[in-house]
């Protein structure tokens, strides 16, 4: 057989075995772009994610921002340094609102389900991600839920927390959060003193596209 026969079908295999490779590989890359980052973890159903500038956490389905540190807590660009505050439920919404006045946006406490959002079911035992938010301190969290008589309601029973306050409003109740236990509480005493992770809405530019202007979270 001429030389250039051989040639010529050793190019139309290669070419094919290189057209079947092909389609391979872009499966790999397109599996490797769907694979969350490091810093981008499952907390239940809401796929979280570390800001650009990596001071805050995202919340996209609920569009919610999060400091990755507690009050009192500082980011040093690797990790949250410091002790965290404690604070009553009163000092706690002064503090979101100075804060809110300060910075020209509306910081606030969180809901009860906004932050059982953040649980991650990977950890072990199960809380916040240590690669979301690390050094995070465990235990009782103020929410910015609304109090309701503790008689009428069943802690536990995750369907009648609301953010809106009935007519069994007690004054000196507030739900709370155990990040330790995931215990839920309605009737914590308002004046004991809990730490605080504030949250506010998602900003517009921070949005995915046709997501803007939807802003919120779950009560």
């Amino acid at each position: 057989m001429p030389l250039a026969a051989l040639w010529f079908g050793a190019s139309l295999a290669a070419g094919a075995h290189a057209a079947q490779q092909q389609p391979q590989q872009q499966q790999q890359q397109q599996q490797q772009q769907q694979q969350p980052s490091a810093e981008s973890r499952s907390a239940g159903s809401t796929l979280l994610e570390v800001s650009e500038d990596g001071k805050y956490v995202i919340d996209r389905r609920a569009k919610l921002l999060w400091p990755r540190c507690v009050e009192g807590m500082h980011w040093n660009g690797k990790t949250c340094t410091g002790l965290p505050l404690l604070f009553t439920h009163k000092e706690a919404h002064a503090l979101a609102a100075e804060r809110a006045r300060q910075e020209g946006v509306r910081w606030r406490l969180p809901r009860v389900n906004e932050l059982r959002r953040l649980i991650s079911r990977d950890t072990k035992p199960h809380g916040l991600s240590p690669d979301l938010f690390p050094g995070a301190p465990r235990g009782w969290h103020w929410t910015g839920t609304a109090a309701v008589n503790a008689r009428a309601v069943n802690p536990y029973n995750y369907g009648t927390i609301s953010g809106t306050a009935g007519p069994q409003l007690s004054t000196q109740q507030a739900w709370a959060i155990d990040l330790d236990s995931l215990e839920v509480r309605p009737d914590m005493g308002r004046g004991n003193q809990l730490m605080v992770r504030l949250v506010r809405a998602l900003p517009p530019e921070m949005q995915e596209p046709g997501q803007a202007g939807q802003v919120g979270g779950e009560d």
